[in-house]
């Protein structure tokens, strides 16, 4: 296991936010990094958290980070190999051909959080929430508690994309990995959280961009790998709370409301459906008007997003 580089610089989110660079194995395309954002909670506590993002997507949610040290957390995000901070110019963004590819840096992650604290919360989001829980289960890891925001658990889309057309792409991903994968993305679901938009927030758009990112076979095999694991069941033992919005939606326009109080990502249905199976002790939250990422939804869905995550560790976590 490579060694983590030890020194940390002021993060682009500015103070009181450090970024620590870990060299990783280099692979097919050359050097790899992930990156690791930390925020401390301004007193010692032996108390953290560790927060993976989603696809198209790296740590920007400030907000988030509030909560958890306002609560005496430290706090730590982790922008995995290929995204975000941790994107170089010669590398496919976001591409791996196996989840597990991951392990290294959450390994890392992990191993220096650890030094510091004995009571540590995963938090993760959409693909992350589909990776955080098969490295828990495949590592043994003990965890306080497992927070998953949306995660991508099971594959939306009709009966013909799962059942068709994604069996016929899992096998090209064995062949041919890297070939592109032909899809429509309207951007709309960027443009309804960023401040230039119609949204409150603020993110770089060359790590997060308004149309995402090319998808490529062999990542999609890397996904329903991952999934058809999940439908199996882990062996998870420690608390586990998943929060969704309580409905899906397919809008096509900014001037569609549904764009900003459903999830336009993911089928809410199925994550509910297949959760039971990600631990012995799940909690399956439904917010009305929350949207894909819970914690950027508009209010007062947004704090109830809070509420619900507050209920939910002191009553099995703290």
């Amino acid at each position: 296991m490579a060694e983590p580089d030890v020194s940390a610089v002021t993060d682009a989110l500015g103070p009181p936010y450090t970024a620590q660079t870990l060299e990783l194995r280099p692979d097919d395309e050359g050097e790899v990094v992930a990156t690791l954002v930390r925020r401390s909670a301004g007193s010692s506590t032996r108390k953290a958290v560790l927060h993976v993002h989603g696809f198209a997507d790296y740590f920007f949610q400030t907000g988030f980070a509030d909560y958890w040290v306002d609560r005496g957390y430290d706090f730590f995000a982790l922008d995995l190999r290929k995204y975000g901070r941790s994107l170089r110019p010669h590398q496919t963004p976001n591409y791996v051909a196996d989840l597990s590819s991951y392990y290294e840096e959450l390994d890392l992650a992990y191993r220096l959080i650890a030094e510091e604290h004995d009571h540590v919360v995963f938090s993760a989001h959409s693909t992350g929430g589909l990776t955080v829980p098969l490295w828990l289960h495949d590592r043994g890891l003990p965890a306080a508690g497992v927070f998953l925001n949306a995660p991508w658990i099971d594959m939306q889309g009709d009966a013909f994309t799962r059942l068709l057309a994604l069996p016929v792409i899992q096998r090209l991903g064995a062949i041919d990995p890297k070939r592109q994968i032909p899809r429509e993305v309207s951007g709309v679901y960027a443009r309804s959280l960023h401040r230039d938009h119609i949204g409150e927030w603020e993110f770089n758009l060359e790590w997060k961009p308004l149309a995402s990112y090319p998808v490529y076979a062999g990542w999609i095999r890397a996904i329903r790998t991952g999934q058809a694991r999940v439908a199996k069941g882990l062996d998870i033992d420690s608390p586990l709370l998943m929060i969704t919005s309580d409905r899906s939606s397919l809008p096509t326009s900014v001037d569609d409301p549904d764009l900003i109080r459903t999830d336009v990502v993911l089928d809410v249905e199925r994550l509910r459906r297949r959760a039971p199976e990600l631990s012995h002790h799940v909690t399956i939250v439904q917010v009305h008007g929350a949207i894909h990422d819970v914690v950027l939804s508009a209010e007062p869905a947004r704090t109830q997003v809070y509420d619900e995550l507050g209920r939910w560790l002191s009553a099995y976590v703290e």
